[in-house]
């Protein structure tokens, strides 16, 4: 009887440890809709952050506190209801935000396919959208939510890239990633590759991906050699850092340290002028995930950040 006492004591406690570690991760529902964002939570460190760039060797200490980041990159179904008025609705479970569906800014109808045939349907990675729209985009979803979503920075995407700093890229990037080499030269839907050991799917190759900061050659030196949650605010529409690599690059190049300057070549082919603040018509490769951070500032710093963050 001791022993049972005990094995069921023991139960107890690891499913109460259990259930609390489930509630860590989640599906944000975007109201009124039966799309979900997966989120998996990610617990904040110290680590050494480095720079894959031969000429400039440097690293930085840096400690971030704790956030949840999504589990895919954006897909088209996720992407559409924020772009298309007729598929978004008022509902929202947000008190704070004063969700109006017809007064939120929407992108432009875009020029052509801009997967360019690859696919937009059954889980493909959103692509092609700019910068502003993926901030944007964050911008609707803590409307529609309450809960604050953004691009995550150059220092949190490469945490967990890397898992916490423990490695660059797996040893065999053809069972976690789509690259050159494997991926048909056309990117792939969501999850179909193994995750990291976070549980993180395509942080490598498939799409780049967006981060929040401004692109600087010497990132490290400006955020210094130790900082808590960096992040670089942009100061004009260019250029921002996209890490990760796609289904375009070389293995090389589809790592957690590589950084990669956006441009405007990527807007090469767009009648508009001036540009559209919208749509990168040349960038198919350029898709975006989001970040939630645990602790949620006010409504008011937040709409104060999308103001800072945004530059068209």
């Amino acid at each position: 009887m001791i022993q049972f006492k005990h094995l069921f004591f023991i139960t107890i406690i690891h499913l109460i440890c259990t259930s609390i570690y489930s509630q860590k991760d989640y599906s944000e529902v975007i109201p009124g809709t039966n799309i979900h964002i997966d989120m998996v939570f990610v617990n904040g460190r110290t680590f050494q952050m480095t720079s894959a760039d031969a000429n400039n060797i440097s690293n930085s200490q840096v400690t971030l506190h704790d956030f949840w980041i999504g589990k895919h990159e954006i897909t088209f179904e996720q992407f559409s209801i924020f772009q298309n008025r007729s598929k978004d609705n008022e509902v929202s479970i947000s008190k704070l935000t004063n969700f109006k569906a017809d007064a939120v800014s929407r992108p432009t109808p875009p020029y052509e396919d801009m997967s360019f045939g690859m696919g937009t349907t059954g889980g493909f990675p959103a692509v092609s959208m700019t910068q502003q729209a993926a901030l944007r985009y964050c911008k609707w979803l803590y409307l529609k939510t309450g809960n604050f979503y953004r691009l995550p920075t150059e220092a949190e995407w490469e945490y967990a890239c890397s898992e916490g700093g423990k490695k660059d890229k797996p040893t065999n990037l053809d069972k976690m990633a789509w690259f050159y080499d494997n991926s048909y030269e056309k990117f792939q839907k969501v999850g179909q590759k193994e995750p990291n050991s976070w549980g993180i799917y395509d942080m490598l190759g498939n799409v780049a991906e967006w981060t929040l900061d401004k692109f600087e050659v010497n990132y490290h030196e400006l955020i210094g050699a130790e900082a808590t949650n960096p992040w670089l605010p942009p100061t004009a529409k260019y250029a921002h850092t996209v890490r990760g690599g796609s289904y375009d690059d070389d293995e090389k190049n589809c790592s957690c340290s590589v950084r990669i300057k956006s441009s405007p070549r990527w807007q090469r082919r767009d009648p508009q002028i001036p540009k559209s603040i919208w749509w990168n018509t040349d960038a198919p490769f350029v898709g975006f995930r989001v970040v939630r951070p645990a602790q949620q500032p006010s409504h008011e710093e937040i709409m104060a950040f999308f103001e800072q963050a945004i530059k068209d």
